[in-house]
């Protein structure tokens, strides 16, 4: 079986890429299952940013569900969201074409959005009869705005990346080198303190059962050797070196 997905790793960083071309990178339940592999891979490696993009010319133009049963798609397809939202590492979504249904919600729960220009991210859903689980449309109220939201989901309507830049959905214009470089930058960060961020954001969106983590994340970044060092590199006027530790 060829693997739907492409990852590149590297000490700190990741590439990944959904590799079906010919389906313009619809994820069907294969796509799903590497990437929910590549999730756990990542939190093993202590990967500390992680870039999604897609295969030209898409980067997911949605679901493809043939042959599968709906809820066995579903059910993998929420728990691969809800895994993006739970790595301790960043994660950039580099969107060059459409972004569409499914491609839309990954781009949704990425932590950070890097996008062409006239990359277009919308919900047909009222196209096709169907409707976005709960989650979702929270995850979409948050990330795009309401108007946004509202317009994606009861009006089927699409938006440019350039539309969404403006708005600060879409955090960067720029391809995946840009996204990559980014990614980069953030790996020079201090791990203990990203992670204790997104999970107090993801607290800060409805998941009040992080507090109790947060406040142990705080606790474990205070008293680290990597806040030592950032204090160090501060006072000594250089780039500090962060272990994680």
């Amino acid at each position: 079986m060829v693997d739907a997905v492409k990852v590149e790793w590297s000490d700190l960083t990741a590439v990944v890429t959904l590799d079906r071309p010919a389906k313009r990178n619809a994820v069907d339940l294969q796509t799903l299952i590497e990437l929910r592999q590549i999730q756990k891979d990542a939190e093993q490696r202590r990967i500390r940013a992680l870039v999604l993009t897609g295969a030209p010319p898409a980067f997911c133009a949605g679901a493809d569900l043939a042959g599968v049963r709906e809820e066995d798609f579903h059910s993998q397809l929420n728990e691969v969201l809800r895994g993006f939202t739970e790595l301790s590492c960043v994660t950039l979504a580099s969107i060059d074409g459409p972004a569409l249904g499914a491609g839309a919600q990954l781009a949704a729960v990425c932590d950070l959005r890097v996008a062409t220009p006239d990359s277009i991210v919308g919900v047909p859903a009222a196209k096709l009869g169907l409707v976005v689980n709960h989650w979702t449309i929270e995850r979409f109220t948050r990330e795009m705005s309401w108007p946004v939201a509202r317009a994606m989901l009861l009006a089927a309507k699409t938006y440019t990346a350039k539309e969404l830049f403006a708005i600060g959905a879409v955090h960067r214009i720029g391809q995946l080198g840009d996204a990559v470089e980014w990614a980069n930058e953030i790996s020079q960060l201090a791990p203990l303190t990203i992670a204790g961020h997104k999970m107090a954001l993801e607290s800060s969106a409805g998941e009040p059962e992080l507090d109790a983590l947060v406040a142990q994340a705080r606790d474990r970044a205070v008293a680290s050797d990597d806040a030592r060092e950032g204090r160090e590199a501060f006072l000594e006027k250089r780039p500090p070196r962060f272990t994680g530790n």
